[in-house]
């Protein structure tokens, strides 16, 4: 009997320099379950389900844009999102790579299965927001949050490719980017995609459409939203929330949420496009959002992250800057000392505006 494809472990692959075949991620799974830190108790869950017979793994979706939900993959459909991953970024066996997001999501996931499948040599370390600190490595592909991105710009001449996740990638970041030799790419996807089905280059030839990945197409619908046709590794449409602009049925620009869009005295905003254009003018973390108002409906504020500091004060920069329009300058400002996170370390907007209301 022919063993299934996820059964098929490279050669070539290493975790923590320690070559493992299939046998071999059983043992060492069982290992970290019972004498590792709790991340790594998430790596052992992983590679136990992995090995198993299952044909199927229940994912976490992170929440970021509604409750969290459990949803059923196909292993053989991880395999091919591997592949795909290894084809765009011309992976190759004994390639370096850097596992650093928790593996309770579909990101940390993927990067243990594209390691085994491609034959990466993967170092895992506890995530954190500079998790290129202690090490003196050089890698081939790392998957980051921007967050962690921000915080390790220093360290990214140790980082050939680089794939960005999570969060869109702001304009002051972007720049930033652009300055260091890192080759960088800001990615879309979702755990239902399992991870990125389109990519868009931040530095070197940069361009400002997300690209798709091999063997996926995409349309719109009736609101403008994408719909997703990617029969390798998912067996029907995915339609989203995502408002895009259509360039290609390869190529699309991301322009934010179908279900964020605020209503304000008949103004439909979208928070992503207002989010973009004051990433140039605000420093720390920030999100805007409606809150209810009995004149408008919804009323567009500013939510920044950092101690209380005069909000009359933020709103004269912002309009002073005018890089938006009358209608998208917020009416007010909120300071929150720390921004709740889902356990993904994406903002969680939704408890962060509970902590103002």
């Amino acid at each position: 009997m022919e063993h299934p494809t996820w059964h098929n472990v490279h050669p070539d692959f290493r975790l923590n320099d320690i070559p493992l075949n299939f046998e071999g991620i059983t043992k060492i799974g069982q290992n970290l379950i019972k004498e590792g830190k709790p991340f790594e108790k998430s790596i052992g869950d992983f590679l136990l389900d992995w090995a198993s017979d299952d044909s199927t793994i229940k994912v976490q979706t992170s929440g970021s844009t509604g409750k969290p939900k459990t949803i059923v993959l196909k292993k053989e459909q991880m395999v091919n999102s591997a592949l795909a991953t290894g084809a765009y970024f011309k992976l190759e066996p004994r390639h370096k790579a850097l596992l650093c997001l928790p593996c309770t999501g579909i990101a940390g996931k993927m990067m243990l299965v594209r390691a085994m499948i491609l034959g990466l040599h993967l170092d895992y370390v506890e995530p954190s927001s500079t998790p290129l600190s202690n090490t003196n490595k050089t890698y081939d592909f790392v998957a980051m949050v921007p967050l962690q991105v921000q915080n390790s710009l220093k360290d990214l001449f140790k980082v050939k490719k680089l794939i960005i996740g999570g969060a869109p990638v702001d304009s002051n970041l972007r720049n930033k980017l652009k300055t260091l030799s890192v080759e960088a790419y800001e990615t879309y996807g979702m755990t239902e995609t399992i991870t990125h089905i389109a990519v868009k280059r931040i530095t070197g030839d940069s361009v400002n459409s997300f690209e798709t990945l091999p063997h996926v197409f995409v349309t719109q619908d009736d609101r403008g939203c994408l719909v997703i046709d990617a029969p390798k590794i998912s067996d029907q449409k995915v339609v989203t929330n995502d408002l895009v602009e259509l360039i290609s049925k390869t190529r699309f620009k991301w322009l934010g949420r179908y279900d964020s869009i605020i209503n304000s005295g008949g103004i439909k905003l979208v928070p992503e496009t207002i989010e973009e254009k004051l990433s140039s003018v605000i420093k720390s973390r920030f999100f805007v959002a409606g809150i209810p108002d009995e004149t408008l409906g919804q009323k567009l504020v500013l939510v920044v992250e950092g101690n209380s500091t005069d909000g009359r004060e933020q709103l004269q920069a912002i309009k002073e800057s005018k890089t938006l329009s009358k209608y998208e300058v917020p009416k007010e400002v909120y300071f929150v000392k720390a921004f709740s996170e889902t356990a993904t370390k994406k903002i969680n907007r939704q408890k962060t505006i509970q902590q103002i209301a």
